[in-house]
């Protein structure tokens, strides 16, 4: 299908796709209240022009990229201390991050739906001298409309699975356009760099993973190693659930003898966090939610079959309670999730087969002794019950987690100083 074509029956089906997307955002509004701020944004409509042009852009569409880009704002500001930058999310956990990294003429605004009038006007609003899209980002029309203004992008941090090649290829029509129209592509490995090559773009580098760079609060992981102290057995944690893997967990937890561990769940998306509780008491089990307490754990806490770990931005202190971390996303077909922060907290990991979005950082963290990859969930929680039991059998992991964290930092000094000249 000829290019031209693709892109209009694009922009078509999103115009009527249009109210719909506008009504999601609305009822997700309802559980997470930022959702429903500045919704005109999402249709690239504004207030008052900005007092002058932003000279970098940088999306990052949640949570976990809004962290990986933290540690590349960093690196950006130490080379040019009075960059003035537009950063821009698609989900509430994502701008909320973003706004924790916000400076004086810094500015914070939603992503425009990928319509043409909403991508223009939003370029014509902001007018930046470059965009930096984080590690999946890549949108047809943005990508269409940003040459059509003579704005360079780059992808930074950028990965793509085999999967996501396999998807890509069947809408070349679309994605491959956009992949040339990428100005720059700083990827994560070079399997990756092979990967993007192979959707067309142009101009691929390999710069590293910038997760490995981003700064874990000591504090909270010392929050978390002082709790366990006061707990009477070890911790399991279940890290960045997803869906089907707490039920499962919880299935099998009740066929576990007596004593167990502390078990804790950390689910991925906060919108699940009372679904997750209604699960846990449906099992039989005694809660706690790590929301209704500050400081210290109340003795009804200490005293609970499982933690829901359902606050933001307090990973690093999960990571320091627990003695190991079953990694989330692996034990169903859903591509893992990055263990990176777990070993720079110096948390063992164990992960089930499914780590096909994080690949080579699940392999080198295995190869480093920082993580254990098991067939499935029944094995993961039959061996984190043995690192459990035995302290001594846990702290080479621990070890070798914080050695394998280090080893790899860098990426975030390479990327800046690929795409402050670009910026001039």
């Amino acid at each position: 299908m000829p290019e031209g074509l693709a892109l209009a029956l694009y922009a078509v089906a999103l115009r009527l796709l249009t109210p719909l997307y506008l009504l999601r955002l609305w009822r997700r509004g309802a559980r997470e209240p930022l959702y429903r701020q500045a919704l005109g944004e999402r249709l690239g409509l504004y207030g008052k022009a900005p007092t002058a042009p932003v000279r970098l852009w940088i999306h990052a569409v949640s949570l976990g990229e809004t962290r990986a880009a933290s540690a590349l704002i960093d690196a950006l500001r130490a080379r040019e201390p009075g960059l003035r930058l537009l950063l821009t999310q698609s989900t509430a956990t994502g701008r909320e991050a973003a706004q924790a990294l916000l400076r004086e003429g810094d500015a914070v605004a939603w992503l425009p739906y990928d319509t043409p009038g909403a991508v223009r006007r939003f370029l014509r609003h902001w007018q930046p001298r470059l965009g930096v899209l984080m590690e999946t980002e890549v949108w047809p029309t943005l990508q269409r409309e940003a040459e059509r203004a003579r704005l360079p992008l780059v992808l930074a941090n950028a990965r793509l699975s085999e999967k996501s090649l396999r998807q890509g290829r069947r809408f070349a029509a679309l994605l491959r356009p956009a992949a040339r129209r990428m100005t720059l592509v700083l990827a994560q490995t070079e399997a990756d760099a092979e990967r993007i090559r192979a959707m067309g773009a142009p101009r691929v580098e390999v710069a590293g993973n910038l997760k490995y760079d981003i700064a874990v609060d000591p504090a909270l992981i010392a929050r978390g190693q002082a709790w366990a102290a006061e707990l009477a057995r070890p911790v399991l944690m279940l890290a960045v659930s997803r869906e089907g893997e707490e039920q499962a967990l919880l299935n099998l937890w009740a066929q576990e003898p007596a004593p167990r561990p502390l078990l804790a769940i950390v689910p991925r998306h906060p919108q699940r966090f009372d679904e997750i509780a209604g699960l846990i008491t449906a099992a039989g089990f005694t809660l706690a939610r790590r929301s209704t307490w500050t400081d210290t754990p109340p003795p009804e806490a200490l005293a609970a079959d499982v933690w829901l770990g359902d606050s933001m931005r307090e990973m690093p202190l999960y990571y320091g309670l627990a003695r190991v971390a079953l990694l989330g996303g692996s034990f169903e077909p859903l591509g893992g999730q990055n263990l990176i922060e777990a070993a720079a907290c110096g948390c063992p990991v164990i992960t089930g087969p499914h780590t096909f979005n994080f690949a080579e950082a699940t392999e080198l963290a295995i190869q480093a002794g920082a993580a254990e990859r098991l067939d499935g969930l029944a094995a993961a929680v039959t061996k984190g019950r043995i690192l459990c039991a035995d302290t001594g059998a846990a702290e080479p992991m621990r070890q070798a987690a914080r050695r394998f964290a280090a080893a790899h930092r860098g990426a975030a000094v390479r990327m800046a100083e690929r795409i402050v000249p670009l910026t001039r």
